[in-house]
């Protein structure tokens, strides 16, 4: 049986019980955070931790995240995930329990903490190398995308259109402009120049899209941060996912339209193998 943590305590899953008058429950009024483990090593938690902040920070929850290091390190051990290739724990931190009114409770309650930690399977190189396939609808989401929130009703919605479509994201338009995927920031290459949406209220400012970044400097892979119509994405060279869960996992269709000539191509290939390299993934 998986052992969660929740509210300082290390307990079996089924055992853990949170409060019906949660305002994570009642509100989605709450944060989370995914980081990702090579074999038992959080990957970039300073950034994530960072991120965190600024999301608790942004919703005015006092809580210090630092020490969720150690709660994520003690979740991948009892889980016997320390030697896996690719893990993953999510912890979300909510406002706390109070009775059901919008303000914040006053005075301040105790914030409610729940994690647990997951075997992240990455798809093989074989199914990896055949693409995917995604389709767009409206960006729906608030405008602070930016804030990692647990209300993600619109990207569960866009998602479950993936899913009723057989294919494996949605990319959100808003105003024309490709924005992101449901739960991954989006890239595109044109002309060999690696494109992805500048950092704002309306994006994710995703970990795994900053290292990627970072990669293709590192590989001389030229890059442009800018907005990206809907109309020039179908006619992208490549067109790619990045995120926790995701890595890299590039996109051969959009909206049955083929991606460059229908085949993973060399940017996402060689990004993805120095992601690889460098995480020991």
């Amino acid at each position: 049986m998986s052992v969660v943590f929740l509210n300082g305590e290390y307990l079996p899953k089924d055992t853990a019980r949170v409060s019906v008058n949660d305002r994570g429950f009642l509100f989605a009024d709450g944060i989370y955070e995914v980081t990702p483990a090579y074999r038992g090593r959080l990957f970039r938690w300073d950034h994530h931790l960072a991120r965190m902040r600024k999301g608790l920070a942004a919703i005015a929850i006092d809580y210090d995240a630092a020490p969720l290091e150690d709660v994520k390190l003690e979740l991948l051990a009892r889980n016997g995930l320390a030697d896996v290739p690719v893990a993953y724990v999510y912890v979300q931190v909510t406002r706390g329990v109070a009775p059901r009114t919008h303000a914040f409770p006053d005075p301040p309650v105790q914030p409610t903490v729940y994690a647990f930690a997951n075997e992240y399977h990455r798809p093989s190189m074989d199914n990896w190398a055949l693409g995917s396939r995604a389709i767009t609808a409206p960006d729906q989401r608030w405008a602070r995308a930016d804030i990692k929130a647990i209300a993600l009703l619109p990207n569960v919605l866009a998602q479950q259109a993936a899913v009723d479509a057989g294919v494996i994201n949605t990319i959100l338009v808003r105003d024309g402009i490709a924005i992101e995927g449901t739960h991954n920031n989006l890239f595109a290459v044109f002309d060999g120049v690696l494109t992805t949406a500048p950092k704002s209220n309306y994006i994710l400012h995703g970990v795994t899209r900053d290292f990627v970044i970072e990669l293709a400097g590192e590989l001389g892979i030229p890059l442009e941060e800018r907005a990206i119509p809907l109309s020039e994405l179908y006619g992208a060279d490549e067109v790619f996912f990045t995120g926790t869960t995701t890595e890299v996992r590039p996109a051969i269709r959009v909206d049955d339209r083929m991606i460059g000539d229908g085949h993973v191509g060399p940017v996402a290939r060689a990004l993805f193998e120095k992601f690889l390299e460098v995480t020991g993934g």
